[in-house]
């Protein structure tokens, strides 16, 4: 048969030879328990989701749920679902949930780009209280801002670590030896404090 290597994302029902990615259950646990703890274990709170159904949605889901069972005094008052993961979604849905939902004081956005949408929505919206957010993946442009302050947290995701194990195991499946069902990489939390090892 054909080799298949997937990165990132699984098709369902079609799992195929390996599945390389981010530990995302682990790593949302932890970007929700900082941004919890950052936030003094209360307030409101809105998650601005992935694409419904995807892996990354809902590991990221269950490993936020996760570290946010441990913080009762914080409620989450609004979750919306972005159709691709974009800036601009980010910024439309935290627009929309902030309308409804005044006194939000933490931000989860599942991807960067939905963090920095949300990021400029809170900013818009001026509410008078610090508005903690989180995001997820550690690209070049959330890195950046994530040092100028205008977010909180974020995993920086080891991508080129992925792309390598992807070749690899390809180069392995070709030659007929056996690869790891799930080869999961930690991503790393990734604050003001430590961006500028990255």
């Amino acid at each position: 048969g054909i080799p298949v290597v997937n990165v990132d994302r699984n098709a369902e029902g079609a799992p195929g030879d390996t599945f390389i990615a981010t530990n995302s259950v682990a790593s949302a646990k932890a970007v929700c328990d900082h941004i919890a703890k950052q936030a003094g274990g209360k307030g409101e709170m809105i998650i601005i989701h992935g694409q419904k159904g995807t892996t990354p949605e809902v590991d990221r889901s269950k490993g936020c749920g996760e570290a946010l069972s441990a913080y009762p005094d914080i409620k989450v008052v609004g979750e919306l679902w972005s159709e691709g993961w974009h800036q601009d979604e980010g910024f439309k849905l935290t627009q929309d949930l902030l309308q409804s939902h005044p006194e939000v004081s933490i931000v989860f956005g599942q991807a960067d780009a939905l963090a920095l949408g949300a990021a400029q929505a809170v900013k818009v919206a001026n509410p008078g209280h610090k508005v903690w957010i989180a995001g997820f993946d550690g690209d070049v442009a959330a890195l950046k801002a994530l040092k100028g302050g205008v977010f909180d947290v974020t995993a920086t995701q080891q991508t080129q670590g992925m792309g390598r194990l992807a070749v690899d195991a390809a180069i392995k499946l070709v030659a007929g030896e056996t690869v790891p069902a799930e080869q999961l990489q930690d991503a790393t939390l990734t604050t003001k404090d430590n961006v500028d090892q990255f």
